[in-house]
């Protein structure tokens, strides 16, 4: 038996290999993520007599060149998670944290739990990408928000309200915003109310045919006069207007990319066997399948539906001592705190809908009868909406 534990980090691993009863094969080494040292760790790992296990934590990204270099070489690896080499061999006053000591204790857990190891099997690419996308339209989300708030606090001093002039969805090709598009070409109220009538729904007109927007003349007449009801606290001048103009347009980019990251979300889930499945589910657009089948992954690396539910974060943990034994208890939230907001907004949707003949509603609907607080039936009508999902994606995949 060859327990090799590698502490992952940044471009380079430290690497150790022990045998049972502590018998030390090799010290702590350095490993660079590149192709040589790669492929001189794994010819060094094959030569080893025996039985050999791989052992590194989740770190992030960082681990998957490694990881990947040694399963492809047909070596058995185990990626496990770092709270679970964190709590293990504690047994001292005095914290010490080196490289060459984490790869000792991972070493050390691997020996210890060597018959309960899964194998780690790499992520299909399609799978990969589409995380990486969902990472990436989370973050653009959060961008928006803050890009939306300042553009209309721009707007309150040179054109109040201008954002709720407009009630069109976003644009689906695009992702345009009417409103957006709008204050881009009318930055300020002046720019308007100076005008008569006519000549401003003229100039509306042809604003909303090169824009691909449906024109309204009772719209046009509205607009016209709320603009002169409404008092500037900025003068019209090209500064105050070029900046109203850059901010609408820096947050035109942001939604033209999460309109893309959208479209190739859905490109790459589409083509996953457990697509329609999960569409199929009551309250799941396009959008949040994507999301699901990002952060959830390939279902069938989970031996039953409670480990889906753990892998959420939303499972209640056992917390009994003694006569400690409370009736009530919080989930766990040690899973991916995206997927529990995707789980959030389905929720949400649902509450809103309120389809009766849907049996998580229905669940969520009996809960909240009983008068348990929203937390509490948000979270249990979550729990029941992903072994649902278990159910019916295992069934896709066969």
């Amino acid at each position: 038996m060859n327990a090799v534990g590698i502490d992952v980090s940044k471009g380079k691993s430290m690497a150790a290999i022990v045998q049972p009863f502590g018998i030390v094969v090799a010290e702590p080494f350095e490993v660079s993520h590149d192709r040589q040292s790669l492929s001189e760790l794994v010819e060094r790992v094959k030569r080893l007599p025996g039985e050999t296990k791989v052992v590194m934590e989740y770190t992030g990204t960082y681990y998957e060149p490694i990881a990947n270099a040694l399963h492809n070489a047909g070596i058995f690896v185990s990626v496990v998670n770092p709270l679970l080499i964190n709590d293990y061999d504690t047994n001292r006053v005095r914290k010490v944290k080196t490289d060459k000591k984490d790869a000792f204790k991972i070493t050390n857990y691997a020996l210890n739990k060597w018959s309960e190891l899964r194998e780690y099997i790499p992520a299909e690419d399609t799978r990969k990408t589409l995380k990486v996308l969902n990472r990436q339209y989370t973050q653009y989300n959060k961008i928006l928000i803050m890009q939306k708030n300042n553009l209309i606090a721009l707007l309150d001093s040179v054109f109040p309200n201008a954002n709720t002039l407009f009630s069109s969805p976003r644009r689906e090709t695009d992702g345009h915003e009417k409103w957006v598009d709008f204050v881009l070409q009318f930055p300020h109220l002046n720019a308007i109310s100076k005008l008569c009538p006519s000549v401003f729904k003229t100039k509306y007109q042809s604003w909303c045919k090169a824009n691909r927007y449906n024109y309204s003349e009772a719209k046009a007449a509205q607009i016209h006069a709320y603009s002169r009801t409404q008092v500037s606290s900025l003068p019209m001048t090209d500064a105050v207007m070029k900046i109203v103009q850059e901010s609408a347009k820096l947050l035109n980019s942001t939604l033209e990319t999460l309109a893309a990251i959208r479209t190739e979300m859905d490109k790459l889930s589409s083509a996953l066997p457990e697509y329609e499945s999960v569409m199929s589910l009551y309250g799941v657009g396009r959008v949040m399948c994507s999301q699901l089948i990002a952060e959830i992954g390939d279902v069938r690396r989970f031996e039953r539906s409670k480990s889906l539910v753990a892998m959420a974060g939303i499972d209640p943990p056992p917390d009994q001592s003694g006569q400690h034994d409370p009736k009530s208890r919080s989930i766990s939230k040690r899973g991916s705190p995206l997927l529990r907001k995707t789980l959030f907004r389905i929720m949400q949707v649902l509450i809103q809908k309120q389809p009766t003949d849907e049996p998580v509603y229905q669940f969520l609907d009996r809960k909240r009868a009983e008068g348990k607080p929203y937390r509490v039936y948000m979270i249990a009508a979550a729990n029941k909406f992903l072994r649902i999902y278990y159910a019916r994606v295992m069934e896709a995949l066969g």
